[in-house]
């Protein structure tokens, strides 16, 4: 799936996700997620409904108490220094590798706060912020974005603070291939005609799969979303916080949501923005996703046909028609890339190009941006800047390196549900779904939630719902045209969740708070201030 980090507004920093996201089902986050993907549940709501009753699995709280073995994480002092820009500081926290042998040995979490300038009142304690992925480096988002941009009230009076999760950015990172072969795999083909590029695409997932094991070892049984929760419980306490307050972006409200699940009486003030639904299957995810990024182009397509320089139709064509004439671009593509002035010499290919415009999806700010690259690649035969947005989707700078991302990505999707397909067999049969769901996305996605079928470890997680059961009002934030995080997942999620309640924004993008609708951002600010949710049903646009 493309759950991936948040991708930003305009005003937001670029980052690179699903997201709902890197390749499908690798959650993405991000946001922009990308996003792409992630992924943790079973069994499947219907289009039309609201919470996912088939599922009879709820997520258990945890024990009130600490267990004696897990006392010395819970008592630990964080040596703090100064870091990164002015005002920000830094330190390394301890917890168990397995938090059923906490013997067995530590990971080395990276935490960084901004202290509330406490010019506007009383101090809240600490917000913990995490923009998605999974996969994406809360720090980084700390550091670039929420510290700095967040409204001034807020961080007049919280302490604003991320840990990077297990697995992630500078938190004994999860690692798995070299640039060089990094390139090669985003560049496989996800669209397979024959036998032949069936197997090669198999390949690059084993060989993918294989060398996050080999580079990994132990780490990748133990990146779930449970672990990071509970990690999350760990810094709250040393921090002091009798109870934690949250925000997560995209993937970053399973983490938030699981949080709640698991300890609902130590959950205070939570925003969950860009929701996910535990209760869905890695299938049906991948599936939504799909349905998601369809809805995302086909606003898009309206859009860019209104432009005199959309290169994908003219005033009154439809968005049938502007998905067809995209679609035949990619398979000339397919059939022969185009040059992208790239140093490396890469091309652009229809696996790059596809990224590339997946990429934009996240949010309607970039949308001149990707007119202007389809146009270059279409009628100059210049590739280069599908190729920077593809590359900025996969977290790839100018020297060819590739942070953390799309490994992290497919390590915690992989172990928090079983895989969406077994076999290419099963992706075949699966096809017409897909198709149905983005005749543009759908045979690509479907391939790309093949992944964690060749994964060296197996799940531990499975689809659950999450109801936090004692847990004060938690804010639910739903954008009805998210291309990631369809506006239905804010809806279950919401539904499920004992004190859930829903904010709607009318819009498109993945995410809303922070997007420019003053309406939703005083809701959630009066909510993080007073304390006070949205009124039920409340919309925003």
């Amino acid at each position: 799936m493309h759950i991936r980090r948040i991708p930003g507004p305009s005003r937001r920093p670029r980052r690179t996700r699903s997201l709902p996201s890197a390749r499908p089902h690798q959650v993405r986050r991000a946001g922009g997620t990308l996003l792409a993907a992630a992924a943790l549940f079973m069994s499947a709501c219907s289009a039309g409904s609201l919470t996912s009753a088939t599922v009879d699995v709820a997520l258990p709280a945890l024990p009130r108490s600490t267990p004696s073995a897990l006392s010395p994480y819970y008592a630990q002092r964080l040596n703090w220094r100064s870091c990164g820009a002015s005002g920000f500081e830094c330190a390394t926290m301890k917890v168990p590798l397995d938090y059923d042998k906490p013997l067995s040995g530590d990971v080395s979490l990276a935490v960084s706060r901004k202290r509330a300038t406490g010019s506007l009142g009383q101090s809240l304690g600490s917000l913990l912020v995490n923009p998605g992925g999974p996969g994406g480096s809360a720090i980084g988002y700390l550091q670039q974005y929420a510290a700095v941009s967040y409204p001034a009230e807020v961080r007049a009076r919280y302490d604003m603070v991320a840990v990077d999760p297990r697995g992630v950015g500078r938190s004994d990172p999860v690692e798995c291939l070299g640039g060089r072969a990094m390139d090669a795999f985003t560049q496989t083909d996800m669209t397979p005609d024959d036998q032949r590029e069936t197997n090669q695409l198999v390949d690059a997932y084993r060989q993918f799969a294989e060398g996050c094991g080999q580079r990994s070892g132990d780490l990748l049984r133990h990146v779930s979303t449970v672990e990071a929760a509970r990690d999350m419980d760990v810094l709250r306490a040393v921090l002091g916080d009798r109870r934690l307050n949250f925000v997560g972006a995209s993937y970053g409200t399973f983490l938030g949501a699981t949080y709640a699940g698991l300890y609902p009486e130590r959950v205070g003030r939570m925003v969950l923005d860009g929701a996910m639904d535990p209760s869905l299957s890695a299938r049906q995810l991948n599936e939504d996703q799909t349905a998601g990024f369809d809805t995302a182009f086909r606003s898009f397509a309206k859009d860019c046909v209104k432009h005199a320089d959309c290169p994908l139709g003219g005033p009154g064509t439809t968005p049938a028609k502007v998905g067809e004439n995209l679609e035949a671009f990619f398979t000339k593509l397919d059939a022969s890339p185009i040059p992208a002035g790239d140093a490396d010499g890469r091309k652009l290919g229809e696996a790059l190009a596809t990224s590339g415009v997946i990429a934009a999806m996240y949010d309607q700010a970039t949308w001149p941006q990707l007119r202007e690259a389809l146009t270059s690649a279409m009628k100059s035969n210049d590739g280069a800047g599908l190729l920077v947005l593809s590359d900025t989707y996969y977290e790839r700078d100018a020297n060819g390196r590739y942070s953390n991302l799309m490994f992290a990505n497919a390590a915690v999707n992989c172990l928090d549900l079983p895989s969406a397909f077994s076999s290419p067999e099963d992706v075949e049969k699966a096809l017409p779904e897909f198709q149905k769901a983005s005749p543009v996305f759908g045979k690509g996605l479907a391939w790309s939630a093949l992944n964690c079928a060749y994964w060296p470890v197996r799940a531990t997680g499975q689809a659950h719902r999450i109801q936090a059961k004692g847990a004060p009002p938690i804010v639910v934030v739903g954008t009805t045209r998210d291309p990631a995080t369809p506006y239905r997942w804010a809806q279950s999620l919401a539904a499920q969740l004992a004190s859930g309640r829903l904010l709607t924004f009318d819009g498109d993008g993945h995410t809303a708070y922070g997007r420019g609708s003053k309406c939703v951002e005083g809701a959630v600010d009066t909510y993080l201030l007073q304390g006070m949710p949205p009124a039920k049903g409340k919309r925003c646009s």
